[in-house]
């Protein structure tokens, strides 16, 4: 990593990444309800570049199992290392802040913890009954990690009925030792594929990142497989390097790239499809499920 901080200077953004931050009462409502109930969000251990927008909109994705990561993706902002011990009151606390923001979509994701026998599928679980039984006629929508390919904990997440399942390709096959070498391309695909077989009925959603260095024909191969897979919502946003730690911006995708994957991913087969430059796994997920094919 010191020799990737070197080569990997921020460069500037061009003129479609930069925009206004919105200011609103709400957004210092939600930072509070948050920071009481000391809990953590995607939004911003990750940096999310929709924080403020989604804030002001009395939206987060909560980010459960602590905000320390047991893997190092090379894209990633949320910190790693050796997490701490999980805090049992978590999923009812995660519920009181959704009562209290008065949350109707709930999407809960989390640091990856393959440290946990069940890299914390109980707790996916258990977040998911405590939300339902807090917040009356909530819908829930989970961003897991992989569970290093075990079908059992994958199993204890789908039984709690999550009305959404996400789980990021994140990037082609080809970048998978660069950019997530931890994570295996065909494990990913595997859980995407078990899902459909023991829940046929369950919306499975999945995103990639552009920007990294693949090539227009190996997004094509990523699309068919998660197709093939069983994934039918899908979310394609730009990278953004969050460090000069991290991997750099290869390139910067314009808007009417992203549009035309759109009109090209619907054209083979998914169903709904977010495509932007500032689209993320769960901006405007509540929408994006509300608008999907009855």
């Amino acid at each position: 990593m010191d020799g990737l901080k070197k080569q990997a200077p921020l460069v500037p953004k061009p003129p479609w990444l930069c925009r206004r931050l919105p200011s609103a009462p709400e957004l210092e409502e939600v930072e509070s309800v948050l920071k009481g109930a000391r809990l953590h969000t995607v939004c911003e251990e990750a940096q999310c570049p929709n924080l403020c927008e989604c804030f002001s909109r009395r939206t987060a994705t909560f980010l459960i199992l602590g905000d320390t990561c047991t893997r190092n993706c090379r894209f990633c902002a949320i910190s790693h290392g050796v997490p701490g011990p999980i805090d049992p009151m978590e999923p009812s606390r995660i519920a009181d802040a959704a009562r209290a923001m008065d949350l109707r979509y709930v999407v809960v994701t989390s640091v990856t913890r393959d440290d946990l026998p069940d890299g914390g599928a109980r707790w996916f679980a258990d977040t998911i009954h405590a939300v339902r039984k807090g917040v009356n006629g909530a819908l829930v929508e989970v961003l897991i990690p992989d569970f290093q390919g075990r079908e059992r904990d994958l199993v204890t997440v789908i039984t709690a009925r999550p009305d959404v399942l996400n789980h990021n390709l994140e990037t082609v096959e080809r970048l998978y030792p660069t950019a997530r070498p931890q994570a295996e391309y065909g494990r990913s695909l595997k859980l995407l594929a078990r899902v459909r077989e023991r829940a046929p009925a369950l919306p499975v959603k999945s995103g990639m990142m552009l920007g990294l260095g693949e090539r227009p024909a190996e997004v094509r191969v990523a699309l068919n497989d998660l197709l093939d897979a069983g994934c039918r919502m899908l979310t394609l946003g730009q990278y953004l390097q969050p460090s000069s730690k991290h991997l750099p911006v290869d390139r910067f995708v314009p808007p009417e790239e992203f549009d035309a994957w759109r009109e090209l991913a619907l054209a083979m087969g998914f169903t709904q499809v977010a495509s932007g430059p500032f689209v993320r796994s769960s901006y405007h997920a509540a929408e994006f499920y509300e608008n999907r094919p009855s």
